[in-house]
């Protein structure tokens, strides 16, 4: 990072960017831990309605999940940069269904360049078990 870029940002910092964005706030995501110096950024998301397969499964539709890994991967290079970054591309791998479960996120990043971060996000259900995984790239503001 340059002289010029923004501090990084706490969990606090985080938190409120979080709850400043209409969708991520309808998400309910929390930042629960962040290591700076391991880069790693772990979030929470608990589950709801609005999120289910299919009328009253408890099972958690693909597309939350994936929204889940986009944003937890953003915000380990947001807290790194000093603030939010547009993605450029992400993938997802769904290893098990997610059923009557909030989840937890953990996402690492990988790498830190000039002009593109890549995170690693390794999403779990409440009972510790690897529900997916996902790789995404975003791309870094001139001067971060």
């Amino acid at each position: 990072m340059s002289s010029t870029a923004a501090k990084p940002l706490d969990i606090a910092g985080l938190q409120a960017m979080a709850d400043n964005a209409p969708f991520i706030a309808f998400c309910g995501l929390k930042v629960t831990e962040i290591d700076l110096e391991q880069q790693v950024l772990t979030m929470h998301a608990p589950f709801r309605p609005e999120f289910e397969r299919g009328p009253g499964t408890r099972q958690w539709h693909g597309g939350p999940l994936a929204s889940i890994i986009d944003t937890v991967g953003d915000f380990a290079i947001a807290m790194l940069v000093g603030g939010g970054i547009p993605t450029i591309n992400f993938r997802v791998d769904y290893l098990r269904p997610a059923v009557d479960t909030g989840l937890v996120a953990t996402a690492r990043v990988r790498r830190l360049g000039r002009t593109v971060g890549v995170s690693d996000v390794d999403l779990f259900n409440d009972k510790g078990a690897l529900v997916a995984i996902g790789r995404g790239s975003y791309a870094i503001p001139a001067g971060a």
